[in-house]
């Protein structure tokens, strides 16, 4: 059930994204399309450009988005007070749905169109959003509990315990699959895994993985499961799989982790110091959208 509603809650943010990202565009193809020279004849010039109702309207949402994205979830993550205001994972989500949606609309408040010290600000933004998915896939990674701390090597090792008990105790798997799983599971074979071959390894890794996962599924098929036990038979199996990859990579995650917020933050703290600077600009010089 609590994945399902995890699944129900991306396909929103995902949807939505989506949504006003074609209708934004379907709006204005006619005018972001055309050379800059042209877009001053253009009819819909006055409402797309940077300046325009419409256009100036997608800068200030975009930029209070990122704002309120960025702020939320560091409020939500470092300000115990806070610490039990739904879960982690889901502020994560919602920071990286606010912090994409929200450089899309300033990207057509540019109206394509970049030049001076705002396109530091722009490719700044464009690096902390690419890096940012990046860390979501570090992040994941890790393995942390339903409010987001990182679980103890003893919590994982008692999590790794108790889906073998289920698949032996429980569910009597053939002991030939088991010894497989294990022997597949074990942490020894990540020890050879660094920066450089992380990459090659993962790919590696998951093939090696459904193998395994196949070879369970064909010991299965000569027993008496039905189809719902079968199939939680499997899910324990991935689940074990996938713990145990968490489990022998976790300090090479730590240190990739570590080595994302160092990439990060800067790009970060770039794209809001010349934004700020922009908007400051821009009220300067009397653009206040419809005030």
């Amino acid at each position: 059930m609590r994945n399902f509603v995890q699944r129900v809650y991306l396909f929103v943010l995902f949807f939505t994204g989506a949504v006003l990202f074609v209708l934004i565009l379907k709006e204005g193809f006619s005018y972001y399309s055309l050379p800059l020279a042209k877009r001053f004849f253009s009819p819909l010039h006055n409402l797309l450009k940077p300046s325009g109702k419409l256009g100036h309207a997608y800068g200030i949402i975009g930029s209070l988005m990122m704002i309120v994205g960025v702020s939320s979830y560091m409020i939500r993550k470092r300000v115990k007070r806070f610490s039990r205001l739904g879960k982690l994972k889901y502020w994560l989500e919602f920071h990286i749905f606010l912090c994409t949606v929200g450089p899309m609309l300033v990207l057509f408040h540019t109206a394509f169109k970049f030049n001076g010290i705002v396109s530091i600000s722009f490719w700044s933004m464009v690096a902390v959003v690419l890096s940012g998915f990046v860390g979501r896939f570090i992040y994941v990674r890790i393995p942390r509990t339903i409010q987001g701390q990182e679980l103890g090597m003893k919590d994982l090792n008692q999590r790794d315990e108790n889906y073998t008990k289920l698949l032996r105790e429980k569910y009597r798997v053939a002991e030939k699959a088991l010894n497989k799983l294990d022997t597949f599971t074990r942490s020894e074979r990540f020890k050879k895994v660094s920066l450089g071959n992380l990459p090659s390894y993962l790919v590696k890794d998951y093939f090696e993985g459904r193998k395994i996962l196949r070879e369970i599924k064909l010991s299965l098929v000569v027993t008496d499961y039905n189809h719902k036990t079968y199939r939680e038979i499997i899910k324990i199996a991935k689940n074990k799989i996938a713990l145990n990859r968490r489990i022998g990579m976790l300090e090479t995650m730590r240190q990739l982790f570590r080595y994302w917020h160092v990439f990060h933050l800067p790009f970060a703290i770039i794209m809001f110091l010349i934004m700020f600077i922009h908007v400051g600009v821009t009220i300067a010089f009397g653009y206040r959208w419809i005030f």
